[in-house]
């Protein structure tokens, strides 16, 4: 038997080759296809269909419209957003929290940006393991302390339904984690992947991060797969969200 090591595929998506659309009220970037933005060869990563980089401006929003069997997950890098739904659920998430919805079989929602100043969000789009169950939504404040030259899991399909511990991440209904880590500039960080099939993708929400060989700067995409682990250096002071999925 061969014992050469796979070397893993690191992918560079720079911001610029992002599909991209500006309404206005709303600058929106698209790593993967959606909305009037197709390309073939980037649908989605593994389960992974949806990355935006989403600018909204102050007093606009998203007007109530319905999601169905989708993990939907807000990472918010600027202002907040305030999220309302049918099943009863609000809250207000500000720059640095998390908000998950679970639309299961279905959910009609809203998202505004009540501030004064521009808000800035990724929203994360994850197919779940399995169609259908109850809508659900939550929000919870990571502060970035405590994520300080270490990765910490902001969603994760490996928390038990009803889980309280204060924590605990995020429950999600799919075999993927959500993380988040600060990096200061010169230091690095090694995160260990539990099978070489799972798909990653890593978007620095600020500064500029080595992945391998790859150089990213904030806003670009990193699409990873064929790895046992990987490091990231920072070359700035970074802020960086990492996905990773069956």
């Amino acid at each position: 038997m061969s014992d050469t090591k796979v070397e893993p595929i690191v992918e560079l998506r720079p911001f610029e080759s992002l599909g991209s659309a500006n309404h206005g009220w709303l600058d929106a970037h698209h790593h993967f296809s959606f909305a009037g933005y197709h390309d073939p060869a980037r649908v989605q990563w593994g389960p992974i269909r949806v990355w935006n980089d989403d600018t909204i401006a102050p007093g606009t929003g998203f007007p109530t419209h319905p999601h169905q069997d989708m993990e939907i997950i807000t990472y918010v890098r600027k202002g907040a957003i305030t999220h309302t739904d049918n099943q009863g659920n609000e809250g207000r998430t500000q720059a640095g929290d998390v908000q998950v919805m679970s639309a299961g079989r279905g959910i009609a929602h809203s998202e505004y940006n009540r501030e004064q100043e521009d808000t800035q969000i990724f929203q994360i789009w994850i197919i779940p393991s399995e169609r259908g169950g109850d809508p659900t939504w939550g929000a919870k404040a990571f502060p970035k302390g405590d994520r300080a030259g270490q990765f910490v899991t902001l969603a994760s399909g490996n928390v038990p339904t009803g889980t309280n511990d204060n924590d605990a991440p995020l429950p999600i209904r799919t075999d993927a984690k959500v993380l988040g880590a600060t990096i200061r500039a010169g230091e690095s960080v090694t995160y260990d992947i539990a099978s070489e099939r799972r798909h990653l993708y890593l978007v620095p929400a600020t500064g500029k991060v080595q992945v391998q060989d790859v150089v990213a700067k904030a806003r670009d995409g990193v699409a990873i797969t064929k790895a046992e682990e990987i490091t990231i250096t920072a070359l700035e002071d970074s802020e960086i969200v990492l996905v990773d999925a069956a």
